[in-house]
């Protein structure tokens, strides 16, 4: 059943997958109804029209799962991911398996960004590489003048960001506010010193109706960006922080919690959908996931299905998880530099120091691009060959 008027432009178009044995055109029949209107008769359906679902199309692919596209009228929610999420999926999510493997929004829908990759790239005045991010190790127990001390060491040897892990909210030894009071005067150090900005992304968290003051105070504090993981503080914060005057700093949204909504291919959200769809119409400007060159399970096609999706919007892909310098060629196959690649140990435990594993990213670089092997007999000593040493190729 095709929908009058352009789609577009006024529905929502959502794919669902269902295991084998399970009736799509039944199951997209009821997700069409049960989700908008709830319920038709005869002497009301022709009110009601424009609000109901319409079943579009069903398949069955070979191996017996079947598919259901449904149109969601996009008058029937309020622009934002929460009504969304409601409407798409909602109360059918208690009936049983169901996958949600795509969806396509008007252009305007949610909330867009407002830095996104080229303004993160304006601030830190690279071109024609990849930007390399790395991740304050250990997560937890270093004082804001340990950061400090990381900070200073990995800002002079070129590290382009930086950001807290994610793991790390406000503690009593090691406040948002206490580590920017620490790391600001290093911050102005590094850009008088190299004449361009290093960011830091600090970690938002904290109850909803305190999450945003805080961002505003930290951005008073010197802060350049935020550190969130809206599928644990909600998405409706990040549209929210992504919008509010205050609080106009890049945000790196962090996939923590994705992998409850998408690890099992019965139930939940595709990783495409979670961490670029979402991400796209909820106001990120640059978004972490797993590499599959790294060291959590993720498929190829998917990491490419994220990156693609986040980079037809401008928002800037951030493969993480496992990457280290050695490494280099599988994590940026195609010598995509519309990246920021993210290291934690990969940087912070480096036998020479965190700097020298900056010092071995940007190495790893420059043999990537004259063509070079990254076998121990042809690298000459150094922060490259110290890394292969230690994790490999």
């Amino acid at each position: 059943m095709n929908a009058s008027g352009n789609t577009q432009e006024t529905f929502v178009r959502v794919l669902y997958e269902f295991p084998k044995g399970l009736d799509p055109e039944r199951q997209g029949k009821i997700l069409a109804i049960g989700q908008t209107v709830g319920s038709i008769s005869g002497d009301t359906a022709g009110r009601f029209a424009s609000y109901q679902g319409i079943l579009e199309s069903v398949s069955l692919l070979p191996n017996g799962r079947g598919q259901a596209r449904v149109l969601y009228p996009a008058q029937n929610v309020s622009g934002d991911l929460g009504s969304l999420l409601v409407m798409i999926l909602g109360k059918y999510s208690l009936a049983g398996p169901v996958r949600i493997v795509s969806l396509e929004l008007p252009p305007g829908y949610g909330t867009k960004c407002r830095t996104g990759f080229e303004g993160i790239r304006e601030r830190v005045k690279v071109t024609g590489r990849p930007l390399f991010m790395g991740i304050f190790k250990p997560a937890l127990g270093l004082s804001p003048d340990d950061l400090a001390r990381i900070l200073r060491d990995v800002g002079e040897a070129g590290l382009d960001l930086i950001k807290d892990d994610e793991i790390l909210p406000d503690t009593p030894a090691s406040t948002a506010i206490s580590r920017m009071e620490a790391c600001r005067p290093v911050l102005e150090e590094i850009e008088r010193a190299r004449g361009r900005a290093m960011l830091y992304a600090v970690t938002l968290s904290g109850r909803a109706d305190r999450l945003l003051d805080q961002a505003k105070r930290l951005r008073d504090a010197g802060a350049n960006a935020y550190l969130l993981s809206p599928f644990a503080y909600g998405l409706s914060v990040m549209e929210a922080l992504a919008s509010h005057p205050d609080t106009n700093l890049p945000i790196f949204a962090h996939p923590a919690m994705a992998g409850a909504l998408s690890g099992s291919p019965d139930y939940g959200f595709d990783m495409r959908v979670l961490l670029g769809t979402l991400m796209v119409h909820g106001g990120a400007d640059a978004v972490l996931y797993p590499t599959s060159a790294g060291n959590l399970p993720i498929a190829p096609e998917t990491e490419r299905g994220i990156r693609d999706i986040l980079q037809r919007s401008d928002l800037a892909p951030v493969p993480s998880a496992g990457v280290h310098p050695g490494a280099l060629p599988r994590f940026l196959p195609d010598g995509d530099t519309r990246i920021i690649l993210n290291a934690g140990t990969g940087v912070m435990d480096h036998p020479g120091g965190p700097a020298a594993g900056v010092r071995a990213f940007f190495e790893a670089w420059e043999r990537m691009c004259e063509g070079s092997a990254f076998t121990l007999e042809t690298l000459p000593d150094g922060p490259l060959k110290e890394a292969i040493v230690k994790w490999g190729t």
